[in-house]
C-alpha cells in the first residue's frame, strides 16, 4: 500500500491511501481502491475518468508517491474498472446468507422494465457482482435481449414455477461474466391459469429462489406489464421493488394502483417488501413534458428516486437486436453511462447488505 496524491477534476488534490487490486473480469489488469478518511462514497464523475487508467497504479507503486493528472478523454475500447471509495477503519459489511432479490415492476408497458433489468444487471455484473436475471415476462424480451433463443427442449422459468425444476437446471450463463439468466418462454403465458388451483400459488417463485446459489449477490426479476399472479409471485419473492417510470404523462397513471398492490402484498404475503427505488427512463431533455414529469415524480417519491436519469438513446434500442446489453454493445453511449451510474447508486443504497 502506498500513499500519494491523486489529482482529478472530481477530487481536487486529496491525500488518499491507494491499494492495488485485480479486477474480477480481467485478472491481468489492475484497478485502484482509494480510501478517503471520514466518508464512504462513490464519485461517479471521478470513476469515469480514472477507471480507464489501470497503468497508473504501476506508476504509483514504483514511485511510492506521486501526482497523476486525469486524462480528459478515456480510450473508448477499454472496459471500465471499478473504483471504490471507502472510509478508513469502517467495519466490514455483514455477510449475506441470501442474495438481494429485486422485482422490477410497473403494470404499464413500454416504460423500460426489461431494458433496465438487462442493462442494470450487466452493469452490476461488470462491477464484480454475481447477478441472476429472472425473465418472468411471457414475452421473453429479456431472454432475447441477451441473445438466447429458447427451444422446446430448454428448461425455462415456466418449469421453475410449475414443475418445481431446480433453479440450477434453469439458469444459464450469459455473454457477460457474472450475469446469469433464467429464461422465459411463451409457455409462461399459461402459467397464471395453471397456478390458480395450486396450493400457495403466490409463493411458487419465492420457494424456487430460496434454493439459489449462495454465491449469488443479486436476483433481478423482470416482471410482466400487469398486476396478475405472475407479478404477485415476483413481489412475494422480492425484498424490494424497483419502479421504472417513463418521462411521459401516461406513465404516471396507474402508479397509485401499483403502490396499493405492493402494500397489499406486504401486509398479506411478504412483510419485508419495500419500494427500493424509482428510476426515471426515456428522458428527453428537449421537451418541457419530460422535465415536468421528473419534477412531479421527485416531489412525490422524494429520496426514493434515483439521481440518475436514463435518457432516450438509439443505442439502447439497437442493443437487444444484437443480443447484447448496452455495456458490451456501445459502452461509451449515453445509455450505457446512465446505467453504469444507476448501478453505482444501487450499490451505494445496498452497502449495508455487502453488495
Amino acid at each position: 500500500m502506498v500513499t500519494g496524491v491523486w489529482r482529478t477534476s472530481g477530487l481536487g488534490h486529496t491525500r488518499a491511501l491507494i491499494r492495488q487490486y485485480s479486477y474480477r473480469r480481467f485478472p491481468s489488469r489492475s484497478g485502484i481502491e482509494i480510501h478517503l478518511p471520514g466518508e464512504r462514497r462513490v464519485y461517479p464523475d471521478t470513476r469515469v475518468e480514472l477507471a480507464y487508467m489501470p497503468r497508473c497504479v504501476g506508476s504509483l507503486s514504483n514511485q511510492g508517491a506521486g501526482q497523476l493528472a486525469a486524462q480528459p478523454k478515456p480510450p473508448p475500447a477499454m472496459v471500465p474498472l471499478v473504483i471504490l471509495f471507502d472510509m478508513l477503519g469502517t467495519d466490514a459489511a455483514q455477510p449475506r446468507t441470501k442474495p438481494v432479490v429485486v422485482a422490477i415492476a410497473n403494470q404499464k408497458g413500454g416504460v423500460g422494465k426489461t431494458t433496465t433489468a438487462v442493462n442494470l444487471g450487466a452493469a452490476l455484473a461488470l462491477q464484480g457482482s454475481q447477478v441472476l436475471l429472472v425473465d418472468f415476462d411471457p414475452q421473453a424480451n429479456a431472454t432475447a435481449g441477451l441473445g438466447f433463443s429458447i427451444s422446446d427442449r430448454d428448461e425455462t422459468v415456466y418449469d421453475l414455477v410449475i414443475s418445481a425444476t431446480p433453479l440450477g437446471e434453469v439458469a444459464k450463463p450469459s455473454g457477460v461474466d457474472g450475469l446469469w439468466i433464467a429464461p422465459a418462454s411463451i409457455d409462461l403465458a399459461g402459467a397464471e391459469l395453471e397456478l390458480v388451483s395450486v396450493l400457495s400459488r403466490e409463493t411458487r417463485l419465492a420457494r424456487a429462489l430460496s434454493a439459489s446459489d449462495p454465491q449469488l449477490d443479486l436476483v433481478l426479476i423482470d416482471c410482466p406489464p400487469s398486476l396478475g399472479l405472475l407479478t404477485i409471485n415476483a413481489l412475494a419473492a422480492a425484498s424490494e421493488v424497483m419502479i421504472p417510470v417513463q418521462c411521459e404523462y401516461f406513465a404516471l397513471e396507474g402508479l397509485g394502483q401499483l403502490i396499493q398492490n405492493i402494500d397489499l402484498v406486504r401486509k398479506n404475503i411478504n412483510r419485508r417488501l419495500r419500494i427500493g427505488g424509482v428510476l426515471l427512463t426515456m428522458f428527453d431533455g428537449r421537451t418541457r413534458l419530460s422535465k415536468d414529469v421528473v419534477a412531479q415524480v421527485r416531489d412525490y417519491f422524494g429520496d426514493l428516486v434515483y439521481r440518475t436519469v436514463v435518457p432516450r438513446s438509439v443505442r439502447l434500442s439497437e442493443a437487444p437486436s444484437y443480443g447484447e446489453p448496452i455495456e458490451t454493445y456501445a459502452g461509451m453511449s449515453s445509455g450505457a453511462i446512465a446505467y453504469r451510474y444507476a448501478a453505482i447508486e444501487f450499490l451505494q443504497r445496498h452497502e449495508a447488505e455487502g453488495l
